[in-house]
């Protein structure tokens, strides 16, 4: 059970606050989020109206449509993305991560959980001189304690610059990042 699954009995409102919360500069319309929670409008519609409601989300129109995403100026905002980021295991992978793999310059999320989805694979980018043994046996010890598959893609500040191109078209949120490394 997830620490979030222990404090909030909606699954709903769960996936919603991890979705958004995960990465918060992101925007979602109802009915994608219904899509891809393989959940009815209305279902979402309610939740998204009690976190609205209770001020943890932000939403504007766009057309005839409404998007929806966490509100960064709430009081609670730090304590619940830290909440989701923990639930997903994301602070036990960086602390791992920049203590036992060299020279690590930056650590980037892609693709779904860049998004906030937990679809159970965790892309991740991992830039500068990294030590692939340490690399492995830490990615092993935490998909087992994550009960998630962690897919890795080291490169080096060089092989980035040349990389950030083709990065650019999917989704990506940088999660640590060394002072002064390339944006």
């Amino acid at each position: 059970m997830t620490i979030l699954a222990s404090l909030i009995t909606s699954k709903m409102r769960i996936n919603i606050l991890m979705r958004l919360f995960l990465n918060a500069s992101q925007e979602v319309y109802l009915r994608e989020l219904a899509s891809e929670f393989d959940a009815s409008p209305s279902q979402v519609k309610e939740e998204l109206e009690n976190l609205s409601a209770a001020g943890l989300l932000g939403s504007r129109k766009s057309g005839r449509m409404v998007k929806f995403k966490a509100n960064t100026e709430h009081p609670l905002f730090p304590e619940l993305q830290s909440m989701v980021s923990k639930s997903l295991g994301m602070d036990r992978i960086l602390d791992s991560i920049i203590i036992r793999l060299g020279n690590l310059k930056q650590a980037i999320l892609i693709d779904d959980y860049a998004q906030g989805r937990d679809t159970g694979i965790i892309d991740l980018v991992l830039v500068g001189d990294i030590d692939r043994a340490n690399l492995d046996d830490l990615v092993g010890k935490t998909e087992k304690y994550l009960k998630r598959k962690i897919r890795t893609l080291v490169v080096t500040e060089k092989e980035f610059k040349n990389l950030k191109k083709s990065l650019q078209s999917r989704p990506q949120l940088v999660i640590w990042s060394e002072p002064g490394a390339i944006a």
